[in-house]
């Protein structure tokens, strides 16, 4: 397990935790949600890190909440919290057991809102926020993992189908016209290097 150590201003952090200094000296429970959110959370910006500053402050917001949630946050700034910093750190644990998953041809909504312990809904609704579906985000990512497998790496070497299998495709067909729609060219036009 690796561990991680957070630096939070105490100015921005008291006014979210109620008796803030009994909170720090308790022990957040491994269990505790928030904490998950908040370690996972880190650990995709670790891999992303924010391209811009106004990202990136969203980002240190969002770990204010997290963080304030993991240690007792209050009233009004718990449901604040709620609705910014575990939204957002789910939204990107999600994406993250996508990324990690799209070989699976069987990733279905369902199942990883059930992994993540949300509703279905719930899940939709966190993509509609970004003006996508879970369908959508899943079939473009396959699609851009497939792409890059056929421009570059060592992949560029086996089949198209073992490629389109691999990124969680099994109707061939369906992913060449997906892949045609996607980036205006087949997939053979992609791996020659055709613009």
């Amino acid at each position: 397990m690796q561990r991680r150590a957070l630096r939070l201003r105490r100015a921005a952090l008291a006014p979210l935790v109620r008796d803030l200094d009994a909170a720090l000296v308790r022990p957040v429970p491994r269990e505790n949600e928030a904490l998950w959110l908040l370690t996972r959370y880190i650990g995709v910006l670790d891999e992303a890190p924010p391209a811009t500053p106004a990202l990136a402050q969203l980002a240190a917001t969002h770990i204010y909440d997290l963080a304030a949630l993991a240690l007792g946050a209050h009233g009004e700034a718990a449901g604040l919290a709620r609705g910014r910093g575990v939204r957002a750190a789910r939204l990107q644990a999600i994406k993250a057991y996508i990324g990690e998953n799209l070989h699976r041809a069987n990733l279905a909504l369902a199942d990883t809102a059930a992994r993540h312990g949300v509703a279905p809904r719930t899940l939709q609704a966190l993509f509609e926020a970004e003006g996508t579906s879970f369908s959508r985000f899943l079939i473009d990512e396959r699609l851009l993992r497939a792409y890059r497998l056929l421009t570059s790496g060592p992949a560029r070497d086996r089949s198209i189908t073992a490629v389109a299998y691999e990124c969680g495709f099994n109707d061939l067909s369906y992913f060449n016209r997906s892949f045609r729609r996607r980036f205006g060219l087949t997939p053979s036009e992609a791996r020659a290097g055709k613009n």
